[in-house]
């Protein structure tokens, strides 16, 4: 059984290390909170934005789309499906995927 005592390779993991990891985890966790309040903040600005001008404003969408491709990165991190740490111990993320070139509300 594959788990942080007993891995694949037989690599047994010291209480020490999994504290720390988990002190990692628990920074990326408070992490993880502001990013979700800076999507929905983002969210609703470009809704408000949508409903004004009737148009999408380009910068925060693609702000968003770099916050949800760093959010990823936490998110594997703190479920122990990345071993990478994120920012600020490494370099921000690429965008996963560009934003929809339009738009549309069919």
């Amino acid at each position: 059984m594959d788990g942080p005592d007993n891995t694949r390779d037989g690599f047994k993991a010291s209480r020490s290390q999994i504290g720390i990891r988990l002190l990692y985890t628990l920074f990326y966790l408070l992490v993880f909170e502001l990013l979700k309040t800076t999507v929905q903040l983002c969210t609703l600005f470009q809704y408000g934005h949508l409903l004004i001008v009737r148009g999408a404003n380009d910068p925060v969408r693609n702000f968003s789309n770099r916050v949800i491709a760093y959010a990823y990165q936490v998110m594997r991190f703190i479920t122990l499906n990345g071993n990478e740490r994120p920012f600020p111990f490494t370099d921000l993320p690429p965008e996963l995927e560009p934003p929809a070139a339009r738009v549309h509300f069919d």
